[in-house]
């Protein structure tokens, strides 16, 4: 059994993660899910540590899409945590941010989704949001995702990161082939960077939805690494 703290990404909340939580039940494992404040890097990585401390024990950290910048520096000089899981996230190294990673690899065909507005927020056009973020998942769900969404500060993603603790501890990957906003290329290098236990699956960028029994057992499988 594991303590297992959810991250999402961007333009989401906690809920994102509710299709793999019952699977996380089943496993045994004890979950809590994050809602990230989407205000700055720094107050997101703090909400996920004061969520981890919330746990007595030690604590796996998973976190989709924006979330992986998230996780990495919430693990980092962090005691607690002894394992981390990205799903089509980005796992940066000290320095870098969103934009620096996503310009190794050339532009995924979602990107024209997000709006980006000069008052500093952003978030998802809605018309667009089941074809970059969720193809695989129902057009009635999609819709609704995309109808809940929450804003996020546009620093959240310019701000460079910090060390990154997947350098120190059991890590797990999990690609998205069919991404339309993370290039699945630059999802593999990102693994082979970090050394990661690298699985591929068939999915959206909302592998969290679509593919949920199989996000569980990454998460189930590098936890037990990790104890």
């Amino acid at each position: 059994m594991a303590e297992i703290v959810l991250v999402h990404g961007a333009w989401s909340d906690g809920s994102a993660w509710l299709e793999v939580i019952p699977a996380l039940h089943r496993q045994g494992h004890r979950v809590r899910a994050a809602h990230l404040p989407m205000t700055s890097l720094a107050d997101d990585i703090a909400e996920v540590r004061r969520e981890a401390a919330t746990f007595s024990g030690p604590v796996v950290l998973a976190g989709h899409s924006y979330g992986g910048a998230v996780i990495s520096g919430a693990a980092k000089d962090n005691p607690q945590v002894n394992a981390l899981a990205y799903f089509a996230a980005y796992v940066p190294d000290e320095g870098e941010n969103v934009p620096s990673l996503n310009g190794k690899f050339p532009d995924s065909p979602g990107n024209d989704a997000m709006v980006f507005r000069e008052d500093g927020w952003s978030s998802i056009d809605p018309d667009r949001f089941h074809y970059a973020f969720a193809a695989d998942v129902a057009p009635e769900r999609a819709a609704a995702l995309a109808s809940v969404q929450r804003r996020a500060r546009a620093e959240c993603f310019a701000v460079p990161a910090g060390p990154g603790a997947w350098r120190d501890l059991p890590t797990a990957y999990a690609v998205s082939t069919e991404d339309r906003i993370l290039h699945p290329d630059l999802q593999r290098w990102l693994a082979e960077r970090a050394g990661a236990d690298c699985v591929e699956l068939a999915a959206s960028h909302y592998s969290l939805l679509s593919q949920p029994e199989a996000v569980a057992t990454v998460i189930d499988k590098i936890a037990a690494r990790g104890e």
